[in-house]
């Protein structure tokens, strides 16, 4: 009976469904990384997930980091900058005073009566003009001080110097007038005592020069500050936009506008995209596979059911019969689907392995209790591996071999060999053989060459499927040691860590 076709829409509704599934893997693996606040991704079954949480955004993240560590680099700057222009100011401020006390010194001289005096008037008149800011004196212990008029009634303190040589302070002194003082201790040719020689100079047009400086330097680093800022959020911002344009293609995906995400992307998250579009392929094959096997299997037992429900319309008085043959063809065939089914589910398993050499003795052991008169030899790679899920490895050997005991002679060789990136396994028997031209037949589900013996047909059908789901194949040939049937079981190896 044909098989009446599924309407178009379950197909999209299928297919929907399925780059759905895709998309919450998809999210359940990296949602917890990309996104910033708690959110509700869709599972499997369209049930949120609760437990998805996000760690932030990384927009914000990158512009945070940017941010604090320019302000970092820039705080360090400006204060480098600050203590350097600083320095060269105050320098400058410094060797004016220095300056004038070396031309005050070189113009002193010892009077008659032991005072000193200069020999010419020092050219600035701030000197002349009363608290000018501008003061000079000179003072030794036991003499009156020899001040400049700009001091008119005060007089400079002379504390003890450290040291020799010209020597620079700070005075609060006069109170409000901060003072900058450069003074140096000298023994005059012809005088015994020891003259002090100040300079002192108001602080405020320095501290005013200071203070235009750092108002400057502050204003610049901000605005470089923020420039710099803005400039990586700008590229935080467009850094991340192919990210935001994936969001969008995942989006169009979930609801149906589009199958696949465009993979015209950055070379950094092209990769990405690409295992994306590879997980919602293989979640539509996974699919169209439900649903081809769905259609086989209805179409299957379509026939069994009519005939049994024609029998029971007709009252035939071999009814329990036809129900009795009708109900074992239904079951091999849904023992047949329900194994492609499992297989099917369990393929996209990365961790899907199988050590071949514990499955064989495993299946020789049940084999030879059914079989007593049967000897199976093993010989081969004992530490050969597949990407196959043991209960699939076992149910592939177990029917090879049992057929191979079944319809051989007393005789079966299995042999384990290694090749490219593959497992084969080659079991072989000292039975009659079977013809070129009828081997192809045996892969035909419900086919079977000898009737004579018990079972289904559908061994190397369930053999052929399965091994086609990992990817692998099965072939008929002639075997050249004991003259029977030679199987060759080819299954990808699995990869070694």
């Amino acid at each position: 009976m044909p098989e009446a076709p599924a309407p178009a829409d379950s197909g999209r509704r299928q297919a929907k469904s399925s780059r759905r599934n895709a998309l919450g893997l998809f999210l359940r693996n990296i949602g917890r990384s990309v996104i910033g606040r708690p959110v509700l991704v869709e599972g499997y079954d369209g049930a949120p997930d609760r437990e998805t949480r996000i760690t932030g955004s990384l927009t914000r993240r990158m512009i945070g980091i940017a941010a604090l560590w320019i302000l970092v680099l820039l705080a360090g700057g400006a204060f480098a900058l600050d203590r350097v222009l600083n320095s060269a100011v105050t320098r400058n401020f410094d060797s004016q005073l220095e300056f004038v006390a070396t031309a005050m010194i070189a113009s002193s001289e010892i009077g008659p009566e032991g005072e000193v005096q200069l020999n010419r008037p020092l050219g600035d008149q701030r000197f002349l003009e009363p608290y000018s800011g501008l003061y000079w004196q000179i003072s030794a212990p036991g003499r009156e001080p020899f001040p400049s008029r700009s001091l008119w009634d005060r007089r400079l303190q002379t504390p003890p110097l450290k040291g020799q040589g010209l020597q620079f302070r700070d005075s609060k002194e006069f109170g409000d007038d901060p003072l900058r003082m450069v003074e140096r201790e000298v023994r005059l040719p012809g005088s015994r005592a020891v003259w002090r020689f100040q300079v002192a100079q108001v602080r405020s047009g320095l501290d005013d020069q200071i203070a235009i400086l750092r108002r400057t330097l502050v204003r610049s680093f901000a605005i470089l500050g923020l420039g710099l800022i803005l400039m990586a959020a700008l590229q935080a911002t467009f850094g991340l936009w192919p990210l935001r344009r994936v969001r969008r293609e995942i989006a169009a995906v979930k609801s149906g506008r589009i199958s696949r995400v465009d993979a015209n992307l950055p070379v950094e998250i092209a990769p990405m995209v690409e295992e994306l579009n590879d997980l919602l392929a293989h979640n539509e094959k996974q699919a169209e596979e439900a649903r081809t096997h769905a259609g086989n299997l209805a179409h299957a037992l379509k026939t069994p059911l009519t005939v049994i429900m024609n029998e029971a319309t007709a009252q035939s008085p071999d009814l329990a019969g036809t129900v009795i043959r009708e109900a074992t063809t239904m079951r091999r065939q849904v023992d047949h689907h329900l194994a492609r089914a499992r297989a099917v589910g369990r393929r996209g398993n990365a961790k899907s392995q199988a050590e071949v050499w514990p499955s064989l003795k495993a299946v020789e052991r049940a084999v030879g209790r059914m079989h007593r008169h049967v000897t199976i030899d093993l010989a081969g790679a004992k530490d050969a591996k597949v990407h196959v899920e043991r209960q699939d490895l076992d149910e592939l050997l177990g029917n090879l071999i049992e057929n191979a005991a079944k319809y051989g002679g007393s005789r079966v060789f299995v042999t384990v060999e290694r090749a490219a990136g593959y497992v084969e396994i080659l079991i072989e028997d000292d039975g009659p053989g079977i013809p070129d031209d009828q081997r192809d037949r045996l892969f035909v589900r419900g086919a079977r060459l000898d009737t004579g013996k018990p079972g289904t047909g559908l061994g190397l059908a369930i053999v052929r499927d399965v091994a086609e789901i990992y990817e692998g194949t099965v072939s008929l040939e002639e075997s050249e040691d004991l003259g029977g049937l030679l199987v060759r079981l080819r299954l990808p190896a699995a990869v070694m860590v």
